[in-house]
């Protein structure tokens, strides 16, 4: 689904991403983790588009899309979701996917009932599958933190995207909001075919959910693999893990 090759990203003599190689399979959940400064996120605004790479390539269901803008991107069936939530504060819950929706289909918001009638039902499946149906009508800045994040998934997922970026998708969350998040990428996974790409620094929830892990240090790749053969890497331990892998 995603394959990236020498990937680099300098700004002025520093190495942001200094060429780094990785690929994600399709229909399954491959976290990125590090320490803070190995480059994660940098390495996903290049993959998203919001940076063009210095050099290397980021190929896409097998196209070149390095450089591409955001929407291009998008459109291509590549979307985001960013660790500072972005959501629309003064739409109702129903009416922000309803927002989504429109943007995809590239269409604005009607007034006309009879034209939005097909967008608010699937708006509505939409925010059933991720457990936010009885929040439909509230405005979606009085939602609590968790929530919010869920429902910045469901503008993703309202794209239909074919792979989903999540940044620090349990960022702020209580255990149980973490909890629900993490079984909602695994349904949406299996449920939409979908392919998710995440960073994250909550080690349990990477090594619980995940089919694959990439490490990251000073901008570069120093492991990649199963859960079992990264939590074992010596040199990831040393590094990141600590104690937290023994």
């Amino acid at each position: 689904m995603l394959e990236v090759t020498d990937l680099k990203k300098t700004f002025g003599g520093f190495n942001a991403v200094d060429g780094m190689s990785f690929a994600v399979e399709e229909n399954t959940i491959h976290a990125v983790i590090g320490p803070n400064g190995a480059g994660k996120t940098t390495m996903f605004n290049l993959i998203s588009g919001h940076l063009r790479p210095t050099c290397g390539s980021v190929r896409f269901a097998g196209k070149e899309v390095a450089g591409k803008t955001p929407d291009a991107m998008a459109r291509l069936g590549l979307t985001r979701a960013f660790q500072v939530t972005t959501i629309f504060p003064r739409l109702s819950v129903l009416e922000s996917v309803e927002c989504a929706i429109s943007a995809r289909r590239r269409k604005g918001v009607s007034l006309c009932p009879w034209q939005r009638k097909p967008a608010r039902a699937e708006a509505a499946e939409l925010l059933e599958t991720v457990g936010l149906s009885e929040l439909r009508e509230s405005v979606a800045a009085t939602l609590s933190h968790g929530d919010q994040r869920t429902l910045e998934v469901a503008l993703a997922i309202a794209t239909r995207p074919r792979l989903l970026l999540l940044d620090e998708p349990t960022a702020g969350m209580s255990l149980w909001e973490a909890k629900r998040m993490v079984e909602l990428v695994q349904n949406l996974t299996r449920s939409r075919g979908l392919t998710v790409l995440f960073c994250e620094h909550d080690i349990s929830t990477v090594f619980s959910i995940s089919d694959r892990v990439t490490v990251m240090h000073r901008g570069r790749v120093i492991a990649d693999g199963t859960p079992q053969e990264v939590r074992a890497d010596q040199y990831v331990i040393d590094v990141y893990l600590g104690q937290r892998s023994r």
